[in-house]
């Protein structure tokens, strides 16, 4: 049902990489929280680590908006099912403000997101080298597409008094408004490894820790209430939120938790997580249960056996090339894993699980559920892809057509098998992945929420297999 959400909301956006999204945004979910208020996080793109940290600051799920994944169609019901009941959205943006998919314009950039959700952005800039350019600088973020509306700055790695003055007076010349300013602050940083922030599952307690910080600092250097203003000038978002329990398949009605797709008890369906396996996007568990299915959680670095009962299995993206060593000792579970896909268990395995499900990750023995040995590469693997289903599977029927992205720094050997799982047609023309019985593992991340009859498909596999 199409109805008019009046959900308060603020893009957080940057020139570039590097700027400090994350801080302000994590620390400005982090204290409009403390002040008893429902904060929604979002993250524009593709990335995992960032809503993790949105999560420990706010209490609620970090969901992603990928217009490239998910089309832009679905960036605001997508938002709205989110946002449903909260006081407060706020969105981190991905990389510069107007950059996007590689060769598709404005397609999946921060500034595409905003003008979808009819939001005011914040610019958040660092200004650690400079003083009147800044009022360039914005100047051109601020009219580059008139459609965005840049309500204000937060200026980031201010180094003094003197410094601060000058920018604030070259923003005042542009007219732009000055809502924060934030000095540097190296204790209030998340280390860094090869694809990005460490995860927040890897350092709970120090993750706690940060996210307090940052929240005091942005308390400290921001006006909470003029961004509150700022984010209650959005307009209403007219859409129908996105449910999990209603997609677009009519194989949906009338399901719901503990009603297997088949009838009779639910089957359970194991989703991999724990610190090894930390990247995935709140709608797939939404949509599995919706679709049947019981969802139960398992650490593979923990955890001897597979949870009871369990009938299908999902081992998403995460580092197992950092926990190797201990994924490779836990032998009961590796054996059950194996056990399970050579009964014709259903298996879904992106990145991270296609590296669990090789025969060997770094030299040390994986499931051996695959022929194929995976390692650490020099080269990172980054990007968008379009792609196509080569292999009937649990997943999709071949021909099956899907947009997702690749993000890692390993290679596996052979990168397809005899049936592989996609083939992708842009930017580059491969195939990639493979289908083996029950077993579907590719270094591609999709998102379901584009093609719900994905989880449906899954869900049915694991009821036929129980």
């Amino acid at each position: 049902m199409v109805t008019s959400f009046n959900v308060p909301r603020l893009v957080i956006a940057a020139p570039s990489s590097g700027s400090g999204k994350t801080t302000v945004a994590t620390g400005l979910m982090a204290a409009f929280s403390e002040r008893g208020l429902a904060v929604s996080p979002h993250k524009a793109g593709p990335d995992y680590i960032d809503p993790g940290y949105h999560a420990l600051a706010t209490g609620r799920p970090g969901r992603n908006l990928d217009a490239f994944m998910c089309g832009p169609e679905l960036v605001a019901p997508l938002f709205a099912h989110g946002a449903a009941g909260c006081d407060l959205a706020v969105i981190e943006g991905v990389m510069g403000l107007y950059d996007g998919a590689a060769g598709r314009g404005e397609l999946a950039s921060t500034a595409q997101v905003a003008k979808l959700l009819r939001a005011p952005v914040v610019l958040v800039v660092d200004a650690s080298s400079q003083s009147r350019s800044v009022a360039a600088l914005v100047h051109g973020f601020a009219s580059f597409d008139p459609q965005v509306r840049l309500g204000g700055v937060i200026l980031n790695k201010v180094g003094s008094d003197r410094h601060e003055v000058m920018l604030r007076e070259a923003l005042e010349e542009a007219g732009m408004p000055v809502l924060g300013v934030l000095r540097r602050a190296p204790q209030v940083a998340a280390p860094s490894r090869h694809l990005g922030l460490v995860p927040v599952a890897e350092r709970r307690r120090d993750a706690l820790d940060s996210v307090t910080a940052l929240a005091e600092q942005v308390r400290q250097g921001c006006d909470l209430d003029a961004l509150m203003a700022l984010a209650r000038t959005a307009p209403p978002l007219v859409c129908e939120a996105w449910s999990p329990a209603n997609p677009a398949s009519p194989a949906f009605e009338a399901r719901g938790p503990g009603r297997s797709p088949s009838g009779g008890a639910a089957p359970v369906v194991a989703v991999a997580g724990g610190a090894a396996f930390t990247f995935s996007y709140a709608e797939h568990a939404e949509l599995l249960t919706a679709a049947g299915a019981e969802v139960v959680t398992f650490d593979p670095l923990r955890d001897e056996r597979l949870p009871d009962h369990t009938t299908g299995l999902v081992i998403g993206g995460g580092f197992p090339e950092v926990y190797a060593p201990e994924l490779s000792a836990n032998e009961p579970l590796r054996k059950a894993v194996a056990a399970f896909a050579a009964a014709g268990g259903p298996v879904a395995a992106e990145c991270a699980g296609l590296l669990y499900l090789a025969r060997s990750l770094d030299g040390k023995p994986m499931c051996g559920v695959l022929d194929a040995d995976a390692r650490m590469s020099e080269r990172l693997t980054l990007g968008y892809r379009e792609a196509v289903a080569v292999s009937d599977s649990v997943l999709a029927p071949a021909g099956t057509r899907l947009r997702g992205h690749e993000f890692h720094r390993t290679v596996i050997e052979p990168g397809a098998g005899a049936a592989p799982a996609w083939g992708f047609t842009h930017p580059e023309r491969r195939v990639e992945g493979f289908v083996a019985g029950g077993v579907h593992a590719s270094y591609l991340h999709t998102h379901w929420a584009a093609e719900p009859s994905v989880a449906l498909r899954f869900a049915e596999a694991a009821a036929a297999h129980r």
